[in-house]
This record gives structure tokens, C-alpha cells and sequence, in this order.
């Protein structure tokens, strides 16, 4: 893959709008650090599925596909707290990527997790380290935020070394504030730096 087709994969599920707010301020630090953001989400699921979704959504971003997924240099995974889980429909979308993790097709890419949830202790922590199973399980190198972030030790919010967060209020209107912001920026520049340089890495293969 050459340096011009580099992308980060900015890949989430949002039910209120919030984890979208952090998913674009994470895809900005991406851009600021050089590299294309591709944002990307995936379709709700229900307990019945009796029809389909469309390839294309109506509006919003496009639905994330196994070649986003395969050719990405590295990734940013959103989803709301479900009980101190990620969301059904993101569950859903990694449990079909066998065929990725048989290729091996994700080993060695740089990933970071992001969640929002209603109230302070929500499950934000646990939402973010189980997030990170399944990118392990991939073969994929976690990305955190680093105390050296000034946001993350002044946060009284949102903010951890595992990924952003943001709390959102038991209404979900609560928007992101500064620090959350900051930490997403800072979040995605991390990241597509470590993509940039894992890039040119030589792992044996």
C-alpha cells in the first residue's frame, strides 16, 4: 500500500448523535496529523430481522464495508455504553469479520476505542477495554491517550487513558465539552501518527 492511499478508518455507532460528535473531532485530528480519515457506521439491528437495510443509508455516513474494514491503515471504533458494553449493532458488525481475522488482514494496524454514555459511571472504562477484545483478538496494537495530554488530568468529565469519553446526560443533551474535544483531537493525531509509522514497519511477513 503507498503512502498516498494511507487511511484511518473512523468507524462508530451513535444512537444520540454524541459518539458521532467524538467520531468527527477524532477524524479531525487525523486530518491534522497528515492522513485521510474515513468515517464510516454501521446499521442498527433488531431483535427480528425480517428485512435488509440498504447498501446506501438515507442520509448520515455510509455504512462501513469489509474492504473499508481490510484496507484501513488503522482505526478508531466507536459506540455508545450498553450496559457497560458496546452496542448491539457494532457487536454485530465485528462478529462478521472471521474472514478478516482468518487473512489475517487487521494484524499489525494501530486501533483506539471512543464511548459516550448518559451518567458519569455508566460503564464507560469497561465499554472501552471490551471494546478492545476483538481488535486484539485481530492481531491490532491498542492506542491510548498518554497523561502528557493536559486535557486528561483536568478533565472532570469524560477522558481516559483507554480512549475519549463523553457524558452525555440522562438526556443526551449534554454536549461535548473542551477537554472531551481536545482529547478526541488528540486521540486521532496519536493515532494516525502510530499509523503512519507502522506503515513502513517490516514485521517479518
Amino acid at each position: 500500500m503507498s503512502q498516498t492511499t494511507l487511511y484511518v478508518l473512523v468507524l462508530y455507532y451513535s444512537s444520540y448523535g454524541t459518539t458521532k460528535t467524538l467520531a468527527y473531532a477524532i477524524a479531525q485530528g487525523i486530518e491534522d496529523a497528515g492522513m485521510t480519515a474515513r468515517i464510516r457506521t454501521v446499521p442498527t439491528v433488531a431483535p427480528e430481522t425480517t428485512a435488509s437495510k440498504p447498501a446506501i443509508p438515507d442520509d448520515g455516513d455510509l455504512y462501513c464495508t469489509m474492504d473499508d474494514l481490510k484496507d484501513c491503515s488503522g482505526l478508531a471504533l466507536g459506540s455508545p455504553t450498553h450496559f457497560g458494553n458496546m452496542a448491539a449493532p457494532m457487536k454485530y458488525f465485528w462478529d462478521n469479520t472471521v474472514t478478516l481475522w482468518l487473512a489475517g488482514n487487521l494484524q499489525n494496524k494501530p486501533a483506539s476505542v471512543f464511548t459516550a454514555t448518559g451518567s458519569m459511571h455508566g460503564g464507560q472504562e469497561t465499554t472501552l477495554l471490551t471494546m478492545m477484545l476483538p481488535l486484539m483478538h485481530h492481531g491490532m496494537m491498542i492506542v491510548g491517550i498518554p497523561y502528557a495530554e493536559p486535557a486528561l488530568n483536568r478533565t472532570n468529565r469524560g477522558g481516559t487513558p483507554y480512549g475519549v469519553s463523553h457524558v452525555s446526560g440522562a438526556l443526551h443533551d449534554q454536549p461535548v465539552s473542551a477537554d472531551e474535544r481536545e482529547l478526541a483531537i488528540a486521540q486521532g493525531r496519536r493515532l494516525a501518527i502510530t499509523a503512519t509509522a507502522l506503515a513502513q514497519a517490516n514485521f517479518g511477513r
